[in-house]
């Protein structure tokens, strides 16, 4: 949880706004592969492609 604060401190002293779309997409992925792995909801991530 510390990492996200220090990530969200570096994003508003910085001015990387453009950095904020990059980082949820980057971690919507890890949780789809995550869930993915998973086997109750892998059948349900599997039609989504």
């Amino acid at each position: 949880m510390e990492d996200l604060k220090e990530l969200w401190q570096f994003l508003m002293e910085r001015k990387k706004w453009w950095l904020t779309p990059i980082i949820i997409v980057l971690i919507l992925l890890a949780l789809l592969v995550f869930a993915g792995s998973s086997s109750t909801v892998a059948p349900f991530v599997y039609t989504l492609f």
